[in-house]
């Protein structure tokens, strides 16, 4: 299974999320099962047209996920999943 990360920040939303393996094939499966766990989490993550949101950006290893729309991204047992909220403002 994938190990999921997550920046401090979704922490301060979600404050009982924690790094773990996720069971899942893709991207969208792994949102899907974090959604389970972590109630409004995939509505934070995604829109209503389940495309990633503008503020989040989600890794595997050192590469940004490829499919916004739909998340279709293959995933492995051996990759890590890194999911940040894009921060910004000045």
């Amino acid at each position: 299974m994938p190990q999921v990360k997550f920046t401090s920040h979704l922490w301060r939303f979600f404050p009982n999320l924690k790094e773990e393996e996720i069971a899942g094939e893709t991207v969208a499966d792994v949102i899907t099962a974090l959604n389970q766990r972590y109630p409004d989490l995939a509505s934070y993550l995604v829109d209503e047209q389940s495309a990633l949101r503008q503020h989040v950006n989600i890794f595997i290893g050192n590469t940004m996920i490829r499919d916004w729309q739909r998340q279709q991204d293959p995933v492995t047992s051996e990759d890590q999943l890194f999911i940040f909220q894009a921060l910004s403002g000045g």
